[in-house]
């Protein structure tokens, strides 16, 4: 498997209506580009694995505090999955595979295991965009309910939810109903590509950072701040043509962006270079 191959693979899967989209194979085909030989089938097989174990031991009531408090103690508990506080910017802590295989993760990815298996036990869940962090939520109406997959499954209330962004923002919060979005699984992996994205950009790995933008804009192909580094990052790699293609596009789009004096110079710098 060659990442030209993984991301066709992506690239079918994301043409999918967003609720038909499989969020897990999805993610393994990102990691794919990272791991050539990895088998997304033997990640997804493990995800089975721990829907069946995890079955097993579900009450015939399914009350949806004692289902998490099951999920809790069997993933967190018995299994050992936890939040990497250590090293919070390892890539490996946004490839899915890894994090099954390490048991650690970031919010996103630990939810996305959360997700995963909850949705293979009939106990759908939802992603929740908290600002600066990443919840999940049963899909049940009036329910207010949120666990924290990056904290051991900790259950919070909309209370708990407001006490978290005034520690975020240090200052104080009142929660608005915008604070608690609700994401697709689109945006679930913008949100995991584009995190890989920061971490290669800060580890100055500018085609590994290239790759998450190009597939961030195989999700939202209209993205422009992402049109902008996708021109960044290639004129930096020395691909003009494309560089030029999109900082044109994004001066076109974004004429009064911050940054326009600084695109029209290297606009200007790529024009002069081919005279």
């Amino acid at each position: 498997m060659n990442y030209l191959s993984a991301r066709q693979y992506f690239f079918q899967e994301i043409q999918q209506p967003d609720r038909y989209i499989d969020l897990a194979k999805a993610a393994l085909f990102i990691a794919q580009e990272e791991y050539p030989h990895l088998d997304p089938e033997e990640y997804l097989n493990a995800l089975d694995t721990m829907a069946c174990e995890l079955q097993e031991r579900l009450p015939s009531d399914r009350y949806p505090m004692k289902v998490i408090q099951i999920i809790n103690q069997y993933l967190y508990e018995d299994l050992g999955f936890t939040g990497n506080t250590d090293d919070y910017y390892d890539p490996r802590n946004s490839f899915l595979n890894d994090v099954i295989d390490r048991r650690t993760g970031i919010p996103i990815t630990l939810a996305m295991v959360y997700l995963e298996i909850a949705r293979r036990i009939d106990f759908p869940m939802l992603g929740i965009g908290m600002p600066g962090h990443f919840l999940i939520r049963p899909d049940v109406a009036e329910m207010e309910i949120f666990v924290d997959a990056f904290h051991a499954g900790e259950v919070m209330f909309a209370q708990d939810c407001e006490e978290r962004l005034s520690q975020i923002y240090q200052q104080p919060v009142t929660l608005q109903p915008e604070y608690l979005p609700t994401v697709s699984k689109t945006q679930v992996l913008v949100r995991m590509l584009s995190n890989l994205k920061y971490i290669y950009l800060n580890q100055q790995e500018l085609e590994k950072a290239l790759a998450a933008v190009e597939r961030i804009l195989l999700l939202t192909p209209d993205a422009i701040i992402e049109i902008r580094d996708r021109g960044l990052l290639s004129y930096q790699l020395g691909r003009f043509y494309q560089a030029e293609t999109d900082l044109q596009r994004y001066l076109a789009e974004s004429p009064t962006a911050r940054d326009i004096k600084v695109i029209t110079q290297l606009l200007n710098q790529l024009k002069g270079s081919r005279e």
